[in-house]
């Protein structure tokens, strides 16, 4: 045989492998079929995938290295800054606005720097609204250390004490803050603009409710007085006034009269309701209350717990040692234990009580010679 021929028998077929018989046809009579490429197992096709993994990640690494290489980590200052800006965040201002407000006063280097760092501190949720004293050129993180310290805030600060009137009202506010007592009285005298609840009648005497308050700069007579005015309110209704006082027989300006007058009588919160229980004894029978905190009220009298024939004969409704009943409003601003008190007196038939000035103790009796005898314990005649 020649060559060609034995290539033949090899292949099933023609020269060229096809398999073909001779007459056209790829499956001839006696030929093979073509061997098949070996499959691969399934860990081989595991093993590959994995390389193109690795492959992938190192090529992921290496872009981001390209990336960080080429643009950096976002701007920012280090250390505490120095110099003094006041800054301005708004109402309602998040986090993206802050980062914005701080860079267009160089408090911070970028935006980012300090975008990136409230989204990871929650701190930065507690942000107030206000004005700032900060220094320029702060890092991200000094920046944010002095936004939640309210030291940097640029406010003034009002402290109101339990019973203050109105008139001292006025007085503490023009002298901490750059509001006028002009101001305040013109205020004073629209009392729907500060929101003064029907039941006041008109008068803002004890509904500018006695605490701290931080004044921002710009804050108007109005505003603040409005917001002492609504503290009142929220209070008042916490304690669910009306609906207590109604429960006791009186309204919630009785409630709050019987309250302004504990804070002016009584040394201590802890004798409240006692003092409070005397109050209701004496109206219950129609007795005069002879308060001499009321006739202080008229007369302007400060520094002592006493008061003149003249004082206690004046023709006043305020005047309780000579009119039965309560003064016709506060007398001051009473604090939430007073109006509490007021709403829940002791149990007892206590009819008079004397506060000794140098001890602060309080003395209750039942009887007028007891009451006597309590004041010259206490180093006054009755």
């Amino acid at each position: 045989m020649s060559n060609d021929s034995g290539l033949d028998l090899l292949t099933g077929g023609g020269a060229d492998g096809s398999g073909d018989d001779g007459n056209g046809n790829g499956n001839g009579r006696g030929g093979r079929r073509r061997a098949e490429p070996p499959r691969r197992s399934g860990r081989g096709k595991l093993l590959a995938a994995l390389v193109v993994i690795v492959v992938l990640c190192a090529g992921g690494f290496w872009a981001f290295g390209e990336v960080r290489d080429r643009f950096g980590a976002p701007d920012d200052y280090s250390g505490e800054g120095s110099g003094e800006v006041t800054v301005q965040i708004a109402e309602g201002a998040n986090g993206a606005q802050i980062a914005q407000t701080l860079y267009e006063n160089d408090v911070v280097a970028s935006t980012e720097a300090f975008y990136r760092l409230s989204m990871s501190d929650q701190r930065a949720q507690t942000i107030q609204p206000g004005t700032y004293q900060l220094r320029q050129k702060m890092s991200a993180k000094a920046a944010l250390d002095a936004l939640v310290d309210r030291a940097n805030r640029v406010e003034s600060r009002v402290t109101v004490p339990e019973g203050t009137r109105v008139d001292d009202i006025v007085q503490l506010i023009a002298e901490n803050t750059d509001i006028t007592a002009e101001d305040l009285e013109a205020a004073l005298a629209d009392p729907a603009g500060i929101g003064l609840p029907e039941v006041a009648q008109g008068n803002p005497e004890g509904y500018l409710f006695p605490e701290t308050y931080f004044v921002e700069p710009d804050t108007t007579a109005t505003q603040l007085l409005s917001q002492m005015v609504q503290q009142t309110v929220q209070v008042t209704d916490e304690l669910g006034i009306e609906e207590r006082a109604a429960a006791l027989g009186y309204n919630a300006e009785e409630i709050m009269t019987i309250a302004s007058i504990l804070e002016w009588e009584v040394n201590n919160e802890e004798d409240f309701r006692k003092a409070a229980r005397v109050i209701y004894n004496r109206l219950d029978v129609g007795e005069a209350l002879r308060m001499d905190s009321t006739v202080h009220y008229v007369s302007g009298r400060r520094g002592d717990a006493f008061t003149t024939d003249e004082e206690r004969n004046a023709d006043s409704p305020y005047n309780t040692y000579r009119y039965p009943g309560l003064p016709p409003g506060p007398i001051g601003s009473p604090g939430k234990a007073a109006i509490e008190a007021a709403l829940n007196p002791a149990e007892g038939e206590w009819m008079y009580f004397v506060a000794d000035v140098e001890t602060g103790e309080t003395t209750f009796t039942n009887t007028y010679a007891e009451h006597q005898q309590a004041c010259r314990d206490a180093g006054f005649e009755c």
